[in-house]
């Protein structure tokens, strides 16, 4: 990379700036550690866990905020899950959270069926960031790991819409559990009592997409849809090939694993998106409310993008 550009992901937020040290940079672990740290106190860790409501919820719902939404396109990104989601996906230190697993296991329910937040409900993506967080705070969500299970489609894959009687796995569903089962494993260190049956799922699952390229139809060979090579941070629920290949670079570092040759046409799309310079910029994201600002608008050259995308080539390119 250009020293301009490593120098400008690192003028960055510490929950953007250790992810930079730790994967581009290749600093001491007590560097990048001493930085993640700072997530808790200063900038988008700080003001998110500000937020947060004495019950332990966030906007005082589970999935959605307890307050009804003024009318407009999208679904909020203020509620508990989400708010989890990107401490997690921050490097926040768990302990910082304290009780909060107990607190909402108490006071928190699904807004489906009041049914207990740890219990996870009925939809595939919901359940595989609830299953992530409880493994990061201590919870039990084994329930949900044996529901992730019996919820597998026979093609591979995971579909939110198996209520409505789909059969045929979604490219979103199944990133959104394959990143669940993932984090999972790396938090419980593999050692959970399903641990073999969530791996040989998780592995399944990656071929499900694997097998389409992360980016056709298997019917037809079409491109399965333009949100596919459409990039935007935060990244929320949808695919993206930039997500998937990022998941891919994870899984690969855990199971000790090559990069799977399938992805190349994935990764070129990837790399075709990277300007000139260096840099990814910021695309559409879902309309929706969030606390504040996390990133650019669209058209502007994204530090989250870019930090993200640089290490899916360096991964891809260094095996």
């Amino acid at each position: 990379m250009d020293d301009t550009v490593v120098d400008w992901l690192l003028d960055s937020d510490p929950a953007l700036r250790w992810q930079v040290e730790r994967d581009l940079v290749g600093a001491p672990e007590s560097t990048w550690q001493a930085t993640r740290a700072r997530v808790a106190t200063e900038g988008l860790g700080g003001a998110l866990l500000a937020r947060q409501d004495p019950d332990g919820q966030w906007a005082g719902g589970a999935y959605f905020p307890a307050e009804p939404e003024p009318e407009g396109p999208g679904q909020p990104y203020t509620a508990t899950t989400w708010s989890l989601n990107a401490l997690r996906e921050w490097g926040l230190d768990a302990a910082v959270l304290g009780d909060t697993a107990a607190r909402l296991d108490a006071n928190s329910r699904w807004e489906y069926d009041e049914l207990p937040y740890w219990g996870g409900e009925v939809d595939c993506c919901i359940n595989a960031f609830t299953l992530a967080n409880g493994a990061w705070l201590g919870a039990d969500v084994d329930g949900i790991a044996q529901w992730l299970l019996e919820h597998q489609l026979r093609d591979g894959g995971w579909n939110c819409d198996w209520v409505e009687g789909s059969t045929v796995s979604s490219f979103h569903s199944t990133l959104n559990v394959l990143d669940g089962l993932l984090q999972h494993e790396v938090l419980t260190d593999g050692r959970h009592p399903l641990a073999d049956e969530l791996r040989e799922a998780r592995h399944r699952g990656a071929d499900y997409l694997l097998d389409r390229r992360l980016l056709h139809r298997k019917s037809d060979g079409e491109l399965v849809g333009p949100w596919a090579t459409e990039f935007a941070y935060p990244f929320r629920w949808k695919y993206t090939v930039l997500r998937a290949t990022d998941h891919l670079r994870a899984a690969a570092l855990r199971d000790g694993a090559a990069p799977d040759p399938r992805a190349a046409e994935a990764i070129e799309v990837v790399r075709a998106a990277r300007g000139a310079d260096g840099r990814w910029l910021q695309g559409e994201r879902p309309p929706g409310r969030q606390w504040f600002e996390v990133d650019v608008p669209a058209g502007e050259p994204s530090r989250w993008l870019t930090l993200v995308g640089t290490r899916v080539l360096r991964w891809w390119e260094g095996a």
